[in-house]
């Protein structure tokens, strides 16, 4: 395994540091980061600590971290004993997924609120009450929008199955030799009157 170049570390950091803004610890989120570019793809406990130079425990405490969620999966390979990490193939959309689910949990929360709130001013409930029409929105538009993302993925991985390939400067759809469709040229409009008489 070759060592990591300093704008791969970047990359990594820059991923660490948006996951921390979530709440997520730093060395999970640099753990995401790496998996997300490294290669091979997958790397054992022993790699992350060497790469991301940090204790083999770190490492340990952030895979169980992150395992749970589906975003990272462990694997073994066949006459090794070490397990190896990797980001798992549909992890992002678990993930996504699994914070999409609760919306719907927050919206009963927020509605219970407002019913707390019944005989309260009307300022007093706007505040909960914003956020409930936010998350009731969420929550019918969401099924449609991941209904879209899933379909997009499957054409996606259709398209990049061995030998569908598509050879560059080749547009969508056109078998090859196939000659490009040609667009009718601009005609330019046609003055009326002042012409010979």
């Amino acid at each position: 395994m070759t060592s990591p170049t300093d704008g791969e570390l970047d990359f990594v950091d820059d991923v660490a540091v948006f996951f921390e803004r979530e709440g997520m610890p730093l060395i999970a989120g640099r753990v995401i980061g790496w998996l997300l570019i490294s290669d091979p793809p997958e790397q054992s406990a022993a790699q992350l600590a060497e790469v991301l130079r940090v204790s083999r425990s770190s490492i340990s405490s952030a895979t169980r971290l992150l395992t749970p969620s589906g975003l990272v999966e462990g694997v073994r390979r066949r006459g090794e004993r070490q397990e190896f990490f990797r980001i798992a193939a549909d992890g992002w959309s678990r993930m996504l997924a699994g914070r999409y689910a609760k919306t719907a949990a927050f919206r009963q929360i927020t509605e219970t609120g407002l019913r707390v709130l019944a005989a309260g001013s009307p300022q007093r409930r706007e505040r909960l009450g914003n956020v409930h029409e936010l998350y009731r929105f969420l929550e019918a538009e969401l099924p449609a929008l991941w209904a879209r993302w899933e379909a997009h993925a499957s054409t996606l991985h259709h398209e990049r199955e061995p030998g569908r390939e598509r050879e560059p400067g080749r547009e969508p759809g056109r078998e090859q030799g196939q000659a490009p469709e040609r667009k009718p040229e601009h005609q330019p409009a046609r003055e009326h009157g002042g012409g010979d008489q």
